[in-house]
């Protein structure tokens, strides 16, 4: 399915948004601002816009955990600045800065965070069983990468979902590492998306530094999924250039990877300069254009943190912090 130039443009403009409030996190936790911990997204963030594009405000979305899902909420309409507050830990957070990055817009249906890799695949299965026993036209978008795959829950989700022709889009973003192993040593074969043929699940696979191929993607396996013809399996190419999360070390197995090689993958296969480039051969936007683009989400990152920073912090009597236990 082909974007027209509009869409191709608002695209672009999420992805200089996701990439400026990254970079804008990755100071934030340098700094001792973030309560939590932060696992940078890098040049792997159109998949997350893609993902969440096309999405409707009823639809549910798991969002994947680089860069906590930043990519995926911008992409459906999420106000982020709350969801910033709340990595501060501050009062104005989604969840009174209670919660560090397990956050919660059930208004946006999206529900919830979990750090154990894999929690999303059950959870999106029920929500696309209630979506189907009800009706709704809803559709679920469970975001992933290639690691989660080693889990028995997400095989067990496949099945599911295919058996009961749920409306849902595993959407995986493969960038190759699972931690601090590469998954190439994790998985006997060289594309995740082959476990889908298994359970009669179609799939495609996209580059996931081009923008504009995952939206189509995206577009696809939505119209798929929508007419009622079961789940789709997406695996989009990318790469993880950074450590797992801020403050360890970029390895892979013993041995550090090559410094030399991120630092290639870094200048060449962004996304951002790579869409900039395909809508200036377009003359869908001027250089002008760009780069206003660029300096408006600069702004907005450092207006996001501004507006952090004026909330209170979040500072929860002990009764409080008890009510919300539900077990011990």
């Amino acid at each position: 399915m082909s974007l027209t130039s509009d869409q191709k443009v608002v695209l672009f403009r999420n992805l200089a948004r996701a990439m400026a409030l990254d970079r804008m996190m990755m100071r934030v936790i340098r700094a001792g601002k973030m309560v939590g911990f932060y696992h940078e997204g890098g040049i792997a963030l159109a998949p997350g816009i893609a993902a969440g594009a096309f999405l409707k405000k009823e639809d549910a979305m798991w969002p994947h955990y680089r860069a906590h899902g930043l990519a995926h909420m911008l992409g459906k309409g999420i106000d982020i600045k709350y969801y910033v507050a709340e990595h501060m830990g501050r009062e104005a957070g989604c969840c009174k800065g209670r919660s560090s990055f397990h956050m919660s817009f059930p208004e946006d249906h999206v529900f919830g965070f979990s750090g154990n890799i894999g929690a999303n695949f059950p959870l999106s299965v029920g929500y696309g069983f209630a979506a189907k026993y009800k009706q709704s036209g809803q559709i679920v978008m469970n975001c992933s990468g290639d690691g989660s795959y080693g889990e028995g829950r997400c095989h067990e989700a496949l099945l599911m979902s295919a058996n009961w022709k749920l409306p849902v889009v595993f959407w995986c973003e493969a960038n190759g590492m699972a931690q601090h192993s590469n998954v190439k040593d994790l998985f006997p074969g060289p594309n995740v998306s082959s476990l889908a043929a298994g359970f009669g699940i179609p799939s495609m696979i996209v580059d996931g530094q081009d923008l504009f191929a995952c939206a189509e993607a995206a577009l696809q396996a939505l119209a798929h999924v929508r007419q009622g013809s079961g789940p789709i399996f997406v695996e989009c190419k990318t790469y993880r250039v950074q450590e797992h999360s801020v403050g360890g070390v970029n390895y892979e197995g013993p041995n550090q990877r090559d410094p030399e090689l991120m630092a290639k993958w870094k200048e060449t296969l962004n996304p951002l300069a790579l869409a900039a480039a395909r809508l200036l051969a377009e003359k869908a936007l001027t250089q002008e254009d760009i780069d206003q683009i660029k300096a408006d989400a600069e702004r907005e990152a450092d207006e996001v943190e501004a507006f952090c920073e004026a909330s209170p912090k979040a500072l929860p009597s002990v009764a409080e912090m008890q009510a919300a236990v539900y077990t011990a």
